[in-house]
């Protein structure tokens, strides 16, 4: 039996969306709620979130198991920030598993590995302030980041991740600081894919740029008007990128 639990709404062409950072497969509603007027929308909790808080894994361990809960036909895979990392962690594990990929916010990881030693230290340090202040603390100062300047009131506080021991442990084994770097692997995804940003989240503009220009069948679009959380801000128009794209 699969470790994590895959929720079904809609009905049509399977597309699997994977959450963020302390978020969960309740996230997203209004965004999942358009998905699904033209697909069978497939959602999990990742391990340290929700459900799965008390599943510890690492992201190539996450992919296993994010493959082992989903249908053994193709589907459309989809994830946001951390589950956008997942994403790609799935696609090199078994891209033949998967009829398209989108990510949102994506990350290829750090290329320098002393930077990428600095980030993990910054992870383990971010996990202990989380466990000392508890979620609600946390997630209040998660959301008070530049990141998310434009979220405004689409954060939906009420769907985040509450187990401190679950995100504490999803930062010291799947943090960025974890992650390989993927930016030389990604050339062997020979997957449709959409790699997409908000336009004012400059930074991870650059990342999907990038990742779409390194993969064979890559293709970049920006979100007008819309930050990180390109979906919780501009859900109708991020829906219709994907839709557009799949078309």
């Amino acid at each position: 039996m699969p470790l994590l639990t895959l929720d079904r709404h809609g009905s049509g062409t399977p597309l699997a969306w994977l959450h963020g950072f302390t978020q969960t497969r309740a996230s997203a509603r209004q965004f999942r709620t358009i998905l699904a007027g033209h697909h069978e929308v497939l959602t999990l909790d990742l391990p340290g979130h929700g459900d799965a808080a008390q599943v510890s894994a690492s992201l190539p361990e996450i992919a296993d198991l994010v493959l082992d809960a989903l249908p053994p036909e193709p589907v459309i895979l989809g994830g946001y920030s951390f589950g956008a990392r997942v994403a790609l962690h799935v696609a090199l594990a078994d891209p033949t598993r998967l009829s398209g990929l989108i990510i949102l916010g994506a990350s290829r990881g750090i290329f320098d590995p002393d930077e990428r030693a600095q980030r993990r230290s910054r992870d383990q340090a971010l996990a202990e302030h989380l466990s000392d202040v508890g979620t609600e603390v946390f997630v209040s100062e998660w959301l008070a980041q530049p990141l998310f300047a434009t979220l405004g009131p689409h954060g939906e506080s009420e769907t985040r991740s509450r187990d401190a021991m679950g995100l504490a442990q999803s930062l010291r084994l799947a943090g960025t600081g974890t992650q390989e770097w993927l930016g030389d692997a990604l050339s062997s995804i020979d997957v449709a894919t959409l790699a997409l940003a908000g336009e004012l989240d400059v930074k991870f503009v650059a990342e999907a740029r990038a990742i779409a220009a390194s993969m064979p069948n890559g293709t970049f679009a920006a979100i007008i008007g819309a930050g990180h959380a390109a979906h919780l801000e501009q859900p109708e128009q991020v829906a219709r990128a994907i839709e557009d794209f799949l078309a």
